[in-house]
């Protein structure tokens, strides 16, 4: 299967323009959203923009009803009550109520979560780490993926407001073992990076994010990986409707 993800959003609601456009020529059977919905810089007192952004990813998700979703840490610091920064207490009951109505429309409430498997690719926000799976029960280190995986979304929220955790984990500046990284590629967002990369089975996909200025600090790029193979395409957006297509070999999975 094909499956087109979406990165940090953030406020940008364009980026659903631009994966819609993706999705509509075919290169992709589904996607899959790291969300980090709200949130950016000088736009706590924006509060239509919170607003009109979720009504954009419940458009979205109506439309392609098989979408799976990540809670990102800027998504669940609302209805956790964890302070963090960018968190606007303007947009407070903006973001509970919208995240509510998000959920809702989806066909099955399991699209939205902590983590997500499609075959041999796992997705979440930031990553899951060795580290974390031992600090929830060192019996799953052998457990079945799927059980892994519900145990993960089951954690408590102080487990997952942390920094080891798939909702705050930084591969790129950290160096830990990722989980079963011989058998599965991870995708994740949470970190901005120049460039979609990979690294130890992980692939880094916050492109989109942007300096205090405004200017964004990443290529304008999202991928469609192979969720068999492991194998993505480079989908670079060039405008509101174009894009090209690089190939990027897949390791072995």
């Amino acid at each position: 299967m094909k499956v087109l993800v979406i990165p940090d959003i953030h406020l940008k609601m364009w980026i659903f323009d631009r994966a819609e456009t993706i999705l509509k020529s075919g290169k992709a059977d589904r996607a899959v959203c790291l969300m980090d919905m709200p949130d950016d810089w000088n736009m706590e007192f924006q509060i239509e923009r919170y607003k009109e952004t979720f009504d954009r990813a419940i458009v979205f998700a109506e439309s392609y009803p098989e979408t799976l979703w990540c809670y990102g840490n800027h998504d669940v610091s609302y209805p956790w009550g964890k302070l963090e920064t960018g968190y606007s207490p303007y947009a407070e009951r903006t973001v509970i109520t919208k995240l509510e109505e998000l959920e809702n429309s989806l066909q099955d409430s399991d699209q939205i979560n902590i983590m997500h498997r499609i075959d041999n690719v796992l997705f979440s926000h930031g990553g899951l780490t060795v580290e974390f799976v031992k600090r929830l029960s060192e019996d799953l280190l052998d457990a079945d993926i799927d059980d892994v995986i519900a145990a993960v979304n089951d954690a408590s929220h102080d487990y997952l407001w942390t920094d080891e955790s798939p909702l705050w984990f930084r591969p790129q500046n950290k160096d830990r073992e990722i989980f079963r990284a011989d058998r599965y590629k991870q995708v994740v967002g949470h970190t901005p990076v120049e460039k979609i990369f990979e690294k130890d089975g992980l692939i880094s996909t916050d492109v989109f994010s942007t300096y205090r200025d405004g200017i964004q600090i990443g290529e304008s790029a999202m991928i469609v990986i192979d969720s068999e193979t492991g194998e993505y395409e480079k989908i670079e957006v060039m405008g509101k409707l174009g894009y090209k297509i690089e190939t990027v070999p897949a390791t072995e999975v």
